[in-house]
Parts: C-alpha cells; sequence; structure tokens
C-alpha cells in the first residue's frame, strides 16, 4: 500500500466513523435500538443500531472512487465501490486471477460497526466502531499481517486510536505506549473467561484488579494506551473484532498472541475466531501463558540421560549431550546401563573408526560427533532409572524407549525425547536440531505439555501405562469374549481377537491401526477399541476419563494376556475383570513449539509415514 493508497483509506475510514457516530447517537440508550432485526452473518442477533450503523459502512464504500472488499459482522463478505455492491466468499475472491488492473480492489476492510452493542442499548459508556484496512495480496489469502491501518474510537466520549504499521499508534493525536508492570498480582487485567477454566482463575484471582467493559476492541486499546496491563477473551474472538486493535497494541509496542503464545496471523475471514492473550511487554505475557497452559515453567538444573544401549551412535551422541549439559553449568545423571555403554566406547581402542563409522551410516548427527569429549567420569554420575531426581530427562530413541522410560522413572519427572527410533511421534526433536531445542529449554523458551495415564487394576494388583493396555490370547488365532462395562452399565459384550484401552496419547499408536479415530490429547476421554471383532456393530467407544471401565473374560477356559504400554504382560483368566481408571499423575513432556501434535500427525502419519525417508535407515 503506497502513500496515495493509506491517504485514501484513512479518508474513508474518518468518514465511516464519522457517519457512524453521527447516525447512531439519536438511538444511543433507547429501546428501539436493542430490537432485534435479523441474524447476522456471523451467527449472531443483529440490533437495530448495527444495521443502521452498517448500512453506512456499506454506503460509504460502495460510492468510493475504488474496489475495496468488506469484511463486517452483520452483512459478510462484500466487494464494493464505483456505485456496485456484490456478496462474495473473501478466500475465493483473492484467489482469482482473472481481474484486470482495474478490476481489482485496492482495500479489504475489516469493520465492526459497534463492537459493544448491548452498551451503546443501555448507554454504558464503552462501545466503539473498530476499522482495519489490509492490501489486497497477489494470488494468495489475506491474513492478520496485511493489515496496515488501524481505527478505533470510542463512540461514547470520542476517544480515537489509530495505528499504521511500523510507524506507531496514537491516542486523539498523541502517541502512546503500554505500562511497564511485569507482577501479576499489581496488573489490571480485563476480558472474557470461560466457565471451567481453572488456569483463567488463577490469573484473576492474581490480578490486583478486572475489568469487564463488554468491548474486546477498546479494551485491547486500553491495553496500548497503559490504562490496562493485560488482556484475554479465552471465549474466542472474531477476526474482525481483533484485527486493528491487534495493530494498534503492537505498534505501540504490546504483545498479542493465541493461548501457546503463538503470533496470531489467521485468515481474514467473517468465520474466524482466535483465542487472544495480550500484554503490555514479554514479562507479563509468559507468565500468563504459563498459568494458561498450567506450564510453570523452572529452572532446569539437574538432567538425567538415558537412551537406547543397542547402537554405538546413541551412546555417543549421549557422550556429546553430558559435554554439553556440563558446559551449561547442569548437573547430569546418566543411566547406569547407558554410562557403561559410554565407558565401554571410551576404552575402545577403535573409538576413532566407530565414530567415523557412525558419522559415514548417519549423516544427520554430521559433525555432531567431532571433538567428543570422554575426557569425563560418566560412571560417576550413572544412576538406576527409578533413582533418578533430576527436572527433566533427555531420552534418545523411539517412542518405545520413552514408554520404558516412563514407566520406571518417577513420573513427576518431564521427559524431553530425541528421536533415534523409527517414527518417534511422542518424542519433541529430531537429532540434527538437538542443540538448538536444548538451548531453548535451558533458557526456559519450553512448555509442559500434559498426558493422561491409565491405571490398571487387576486382582490387588495395580499397573499404568501413558498409550494404551492391549488384552489378548495367549494363543495366536484364538478369539476370546469380552464383557465391556462403563461406570458398571455394560456397554457391549463382543468376540474378537483382543481389545485396546487406550489414552488419547495412544490413539496415534496401535489403536490407530485398529480403527480407532485420533485423539487430540488435551481430550478427557479413553478409546475402547476391539481388535478384529466377530460382527458389523462392534465399533469404538469414546468415554470420560472420569469413568471406570471393566473388561470381564467370559469364556470358559480362556486366558488373556493384557500388555502395558508395550512393556509389561499380566495373565487374566475367565471370570476376571480387568479395570481401568485416570490416574493421579499425569506424565509430563517438555515441548519446544506449542504446534506439536498436530504437526506431528502430518509428518509421522501422513502418507509414507515418516517424511524423511533417510532419516531411519537401519531403524
Amino acid at each position: 500500500m503506497d502513500a496515495r493508497d493509506k491517504k485514501l483509506a484513512t479518508d474513508l475510514a474518518y468518514e465511516i466513523i464519522k457517519e457512524v457516530s453521527r447516525a447512531t447517537r439519536p438511538y444511543i440508550g433507547t429501546p428501539e435500538a436493542g430490537e432485534k432485526v435479523k441474524m447476522g452473518a456471523d451467527g449472531t442477533p443483529t440490533s437495530l443500531i448495527d444495521v443502521i450503523s452498517e448500512e453506512i459502512v456499506v454506503n460509504v464504500l460502495k460510492e468510493a472512487p475504488v474496489y475495496s472488499y468488506l469484511v463486517s459482522e452483520e452483512i459478510g463478505e462484500l466487494r464494493l465501490g464505483k456505485g456496485t455492491k456484490r456478496s462474495i466468499s473473501l478466500t475465493q475472491e483473492l484467489r482469482r486471477d482473472d481481474l484486470s488492473e482495474d478490476e481489482k480492489p485496492r482495500f479489504i476492510f475489516l469493520v465492526d460497526p459497534i463492537d459493544g452493542t448491548s452498551n451503546a442499548i443501555k448507554e454504558i459508556p464503552a462501545f466503539a466502531i473498530s476499522i482495519a484496512v489490509a492490501s489486497v495480496p497477489d494470488g494468495r489469502v489475506a491474513t492478520l499481517n496485511d493489515v496496515e491501518l488501524a481505527f478505533i474510537s470510542n463512540l461514547a466520549n470520542g476517544n480515537f486510536f489509530e495505528a499504521e504499521k511500523g510507524k506507531g499508534c496514537w491516542l486523539n493525536n498523541k502517541k502512546v505506549k503500554p505500562s511497564d508492570e511485569v507482577k501479576i498480582s499489581n496488573m489490571t487485567l480485563g476480558g472474557f473467561t470461560k466457565s471451567g477454566t481453572s488456569q483463567a482463575s488463577e490469573l484473576v484471582d492474581n490480578a490486583r484488579r478486572m475489568r469487564v467493559l463488554g468491548s474486546v476492541v477498546l479494551e485491547l486499546s486500553y491495553v496500548a494506551s497503559g490504562r490496562y496491563d493485560a488482556f484475554l477473551d479465552l471465549r474466542g474472538s472474531r477476526i474482525i473484532d481483533i484485527s486493528a486493535a491487534k495493530l494498534i497494541l503492537e505498534e505501540a509496542g504490546g504483545i498479542i498472541t493465541d493461548k501457546y503464545g503463538e503470533k496470531l496471523n489467521t485468515t481474514l475471514s467473517i468465520y474466524e475466531k482466535s483465542i487472544v492473550v495480550a500484554a503490555n511487554n514479554e514479562v507479563l505475557h509468559k507468565q500468563m501463558i504459563d498459568i494458561l497452559n498450567d506450564n510453570q515453567t523452572d529452572f532446569i538444573g539437574k538432567i538425567g540421560i538415558m537412551g537406547r544401549i543397542d547402537q554405538d551412535r546413541s551412546a555417543l551422541f549421549s557422550a556429546k549431550i553430558v559435554d554439553y549439559l556440563l558446559t551449561n553449568g547442569r548437573e547430569v545423571q546418566i543411566e547406569k546401563r547407558l554410562a557403561q555403554k559410554i565407558m565401554e566406547l571410551k576404552q575402545n581402542p577403535d573409538l576413532e573408526k566407530i565414530i567415523e563409522k557412525t558419522k559415514e551410516n548417519y549423516p544427520e548427527m554430521g559433525d555432531m560427533l567431532d571433538d567428543l569429549n570422554f575426557n569425563i567420569d560418566f560412571e560417576k554420575m550413572s544412576k538406576f532409572l527409578h533413582d533418578f531426581d533430576c527436572d527433566m530427562a533427555v531420552i534418545l530413541g523411539g517412542d518405545g524407549t520413552l514408554l520404558r522410560a516412563e514407566s520406571h522413572m518417577n513420573p513427576e519427572i518431564p521427559v524431553f525425547g530425541i528421536n533415534m527410533g523409527t517414527v518417534g511421534f511422542l518424542t519433541d526433536t529430531e537429532i540434527q536440531d538437538t542443540f538448538t531445542a536444548l538451548d531453548e529449554v535451558l533458557r526456559g523458551d519450553y512448555y509442559k505439555e500434559k498426558r493422561s495415564r491409565i491405571v490398571v487394576s487387576h486382582e490387588n494388583n495395580h499397573y499404568s501405562a501413558i498409550n494404551e493396555v492391549v488384552i489378548m490370547t495367549s494363543k495366536p488365532a484364538k478369539m476370546l469374549h469380552f464383557q465391556i462395562k462403563v461406570d458398571g452399565e455394560i456397554i457391549d459384550e463382543v468376540r474378537a481377537d483382543g481389545l485396546i484401552v487406550s489414552t488419547p496419547s495412544g490413539s496415534t499408536a496401535y489403536a490407530m491401526s485398529a480403527g480407532g479415530p485420533i485423539m487430540d490429547p488435551k481430550v478427557g476421554g479413553f478409546l475402547i477399541i476391539p481388535i478384529c471383532p466377530y460382527k458389523l456393530g462392534a465399533r469404538p467407544f469414546v468415554v470420560s476419563d472420569n469413568s471406570e471401565i471393566a473388561v470381564k473374560l467370559l469364556k470358559k477356559g480362556k486366558s488373556a494376556v493384557f500388555v502395558m504400554d508395550g512393556q509389561r504382560n499380566e495373565e487374566a483368566d475367565y471370570e476376571e475383570e480387568i479395570r481401568f481408571n485416570k490416574s493421579d499423575k499425569d506424565a509430563y513432556f517438555i515441548r519446544t513449539s506449542t504446534k506439536y501434535f498436530y504437526k506431528k500427525v502430518k509428518e509421522k502419519l501422513g502418507e509414507g509415514g515418516v517424511t524423511n525417508p533417510n532419516r531411519c535407515i537401519n531403524e
């Protein structure tokens, strides 16, 4: 958008604001203003005062000397200008390649004609018009990053915010900046929470003041100008509500992201929403993100290391990591068998040849195996896995190695997985990215992902699993007859080769191969999946993880084996019941990206499985 276009767009925005203010003034505080006229394009009821405001927006842009796209709360998506008006789908329109230069629109206007309609109807002085202007991208969908101009006017008192990308933010023609508050206990917090969200309750309880004005655009602007210190909307704000306020806040120097701290770059559309977390500075913002994600990130001072011992490369790479951690001032513990493997390599006269052969076979390790420091007393650091006392455990291997480590360690120790296996769905990083990821973790740029465990009770014994429990016959090609209860109610009796009871974590493992759905780890549920059932009606169940599942073997003379995470086998006989409950001790994984789960689904479980076939040679 050049200077001339910015001047034209600004003039149009000023005209819209002036005319909306003039036309709505007689209706403020009147019963007539709140009369429900229709359903808006966003699916919410439209009041008369909304219709009056939006008609002005449409008319100004319709009579403009250039074409523009409009995305507005009530009317949806339009193409306007030069006396014309046409309904469109913005996403489809932006992909068109048949428009001449004269036909191409200059701008995308994102307008909420009145944000805080209820306030306007009741004459509460917190209602505003919000206008964002984005450039029109060439051949792609538009996103929040394309917004270049922003205007918000409080129609109750005339306060006027505006911003230009890269130039700054002004309130009534004076530059503004956020507050410098860094303590949660001192902050003024505005926004909308969501019932049942305990983390949001913690934020509210710790804040000095809480404000709920009922106008997202004004409250975000108040963070920009220092009136608030922070704002959140856990319901999900519409993009048209936040497009102008986002630019205003960022140009003032504030921070606005989604719940996980990821920058907002959502597609510009009437249908798009996003949870919003905004703050005056990075310090306060990080504290909010940590609380909302139940992720009180601690300093990681003591680190345990466990890895595969069937390969030289795991032991060599472990030695490299030990040296890195010690150099960075951390205390290190090494799983006893791994420490012994490293010491064997250290004493091997062919060590240099082993290193060179490993680099040749695994080029992704590259020069990371150069200058290995074996002048370390690895044996002195050795401990049994169940004796690990550390802030984080680094696990080198695939999912099986990670699950094995989890089954032996203190369950409260968070795990950081480095993939040296075949798939590595539960691991966080690949070999080549190890030290970049560890750098982030050591400086506190990580979050702890919580995963449910399942407790298995049989007779007087109790076991636990992170992925799944598989019940099957100990004799190949023999079927079992199961009775399945949920909270005491029989939900099915099924003959099958076996049965899987899975957590959300296990939904991408055996459960998926057996025909079960993929579950987001944040879902509070268990999967019950028959393996090769002998009836068409036997289908997977998803049940609440607050429920107790009970499975009983019904055929006399048949026994079964139940296997926890592929690590431990136990036997059950006819009429014996196996019960499943959610554990009160969760598993924790160290993650360096909030976009972990669905990214892994696409990378690891897409067509062909692992996306980099060269990485898994000889695995």
